[in-house]
């Protein structure tokens, strides 16, 4: 298994523990705010990840830069989620830009995908986020994201 490692990051320590032995398996408990990655991936998955994030679009900018050249990134997106500082809706703006950039996004299964590394500007500044939002399309609790 040395050919192969998984690195996860989750906000919350649940992860079980990791078994001796087990070289190929890195697990990290850390606030993506702020995370940097120091290595490239092949692929890189958030599932059901992206609706508990406040700025979702500087990570999906971030993220996207930690390919590999023909890397693959795949993630659970609800644009629904998106909202301009006044609360009105953004997420429709936001996926034409995602699409400008070189993401594909199905809106039947909210999956954002992108294949290969590149530097992405979105050009929207971040204004806060609405923890009380309440259940997205999942059910699960969501955090409403604001862009100027």
């Amino acid at each position: 298994m040395d050919r192969v490692t998984l690195h996860g990051v989750d906000l919350v320590d649940h992860f079980d523990e990791v078994p001796n032995g087990l070289t190929c398996l890195e697990l990290e408990t850390a606030s993506l705010h702020d995370w940097r990655s120091k290595r490239k991936y092949d692929l890189i998955t958030c599932v059901h990840g992206l609706h508990y994030v406040g700025d979702t679009l500087s990570l999906l900018e971030r993220a996207v830069g930690w390919l590999t050249t023909d890397g693959m990134f795949l993630a659970n997106f609800d644009p629904a989620n998106l909202r301009q500082e006044d609360g009105r809706p953004l997420g429709r703006r936001v996926v034409g830009r995602l699409r400008d950039c070189g993401f594909n996004y199905n809106p039947r299964r909210h999956l954002l995908t992108l294949r290969g590394a590149r530097s992405v500007s979105l050009g929207f500044r971040y204004a806060g986020a609405d923890d009380t939002a309440g259940p997205n399309y999942t059910g699960q609790e969501a955090v409403d994201s604001c862009y100027l």
